[in-house]
């Protein structure tokens, strides 16, 4: 193993295609496991989600490029990505120290930190389907001792938080890795929505990126107290995107 990756360990085997079965690796990089979480084909249904920013979008805030990247930044760090980050290092925290109440607290605020039906199913749904397909797919002791408690509406920085926590993820590693796929996430639904093309979303990708990282390493020690948002803009643009005349997206 290369020095200086980060790993955990998983259980198991693998079947060659002539037959052969061999044990799985006892250690796979904390980078991959996160790659295959939050990547599209993981199935959370994130590609039905815009965030609001398909109102924006009608709404004229999103026209170009340079909108489109002021108005992500502003959500990165004034709104959702800033504050579940600070969701989903409490979970870590305390899926890691198997403290299911902790927990438990942790999703309640963040399931009441939504403040509109579509943003409430956003994370809902997305963290529901989340820790199931791990759970099905990634099971580890930790995580199936705190599912119980688990058990109905699940926001998704909490899932990924608790899950990455139960094996053992290292918590900056993934808040970075969670807030990239936050603003991957939301440049596809601007693809889709053709304010901008695809190399000006690559641009904007790349112009944010190290604005990622910056706040997961601002946020991973901050108190609970901090976390909230501050996008007012965006929360009344979710209620009016629930009856939005033509649109795409749940959010």
């Amino acid at each position: 193993m290369r020095a200086g990756i980060l790993t955990t360990t998983v259980t198991g085997t693998i079947t060659m295609t002539m037959g052969t079965t061999i044990p799985m690796a006892e250690r796979v990089p904390d980078a991959l496991m996160l790659l295959a979480w939050l990547s599209p084909g993981y199935p959370v249904g994130a590609y039905a989600y815009s965030h609001g920013l398909e109102w924006a979008v009608e709404a004229g805030d999103v026209r170009d490029e340079a909108s489109l990247r002021d108005w992500l930044a502003d959500v990165l760090e004034h709104g959702a990505g800033r504050s579940d980050a600070i969701l989903a290092a409490h979970a870590h925290r305390a899926a890691a120290a198997g403290d299911s109440e902790k927990l438990a607290a942790v999703n309640d605020l963040a399931l009441a930190f939504s403040p509109s039906r579509e943003l409430h199913l956003e994370t809902s749904q997305q963290g529901r389907s989340f820790l199931d397909a791990t759970r099905a797919a990634w099971d580890v002791p930790r995580l199936a001792g705190l599912a119980p408690h688990l058990d109905g509406p699940v926001a998704y920085p909490v899932a990924v938080g608790a899950a990455a926590g139960a094996h053992g993820l290292e918590c900056g590693t993934v808040l970075a890795a969670y807030l990239a796929a936050f603003l991957q996430n939301l440049v596809s639904a601007s693809l889709r929505l053709a304010p901008v093309g695809q190399t000006a979303g690559t641009r904007v990708v790349a112009a944010l990126m190290p604005r990622a990282a910056a706040l997961a390493r601002a946020v991973q020690d901050l108190p609970l107290d901090e976390a909230g948002t501050a996008t007012i803009r965006l929360d009344l643009g979710s209620f009016r995107h629930e009856t939005q005349y033509t649109r795409i997206f749940r959010s």
